[in-house]
């Protein structure tokens, strides 16, 4: 019994795979992580630059702490999470080295970040009862509905790990009715994704 159980396993397995490779899935992924090397390499060339010629990035960082309440910027970041994630994340989790306890502000952040995703879902549920919003959200994610209904989980935690936004993959999700256990489940990896960012941007934060 055991042994068939691993052959079946590893039949469903292969399987999976050759129907993501039939269906382009690690070309899009390896598509999407293409177009995002050089953007974020332009990024942090051009963030080296402007901090080293133009403005002390650390000063800003500082003076936008001192500036606004640590309750509106989250609220802010909260808005955009949840609406089409319209500002990148990488600004507020620089944003919370500068608070007084990072590790918790960038763990709201992520909690934030994943709850916005949910929202989004219900938002892409909701549309649906809306003729005009519906046929307009269709229309401007056409790409990310046709992929969600042809990869679902996958591409949850491909929205959730790399640079696409979390929040249309999730709005996309609720369009084609994806059940919402697996956007809470795959959704999680956007936790990773902020600990993994952290780690990178807190070295070029003092």
């Amino acid at each position: 019994m055991t042994k068939r159980k691993k052959v079946r396993k590893k039949s469903k397995t292969k399987l999976l795979h050759q129907y993501y490779s039939y269906t382009g899935f690690y070309g899009f992924v390896g598509k999407s992580l293409r177009k995002a090397i050089i953007p974020i390499a332009l990024v942090v060339v051009g963030l080296i630059l402007f901090n080293k010629y133009i403005y002390n990035i650390n000063d800003g960082l500082q003076h936008m702490t001192e500036t606004f309440s640590t309750f509106g910027v989250l609220s802010v970041f909260f808005i955009s999470e949840s609406f089409l994630g319209l500002i990148p994340p990488e600004i507020f989790i620089a944003w919370s080295k500068k608070t007084a306890d990072p590790i918790i502000t960038l763990a709201i952040l992520a909690t934030l970040s994943y709850s916005g995703g949910i929202i989004s879902f219900f938002i892409g549920k909701a549309a649906l009862k809306i003729e005009k919003v519906k046929n307009f959200l269709e229309i401007k994610m056409a790409k990310q509905l046709r992929n969600t209904s042809k990869w679902g989980g996958f591409l949850i935690v491909v929205g959730a790990l790399l640079p696409i936004p979390f929040s249309i993959t999730c709005m996309a999700g609720g369009l084609i009715k994806y059940p919402l256990k697996g956007v809470v489940l795959f959704g999680l990896f956007r936790f990773a994704r902020f600990a993994v960012y952290a780690l990178a941007i807190f070295h070029l934060v003092d």
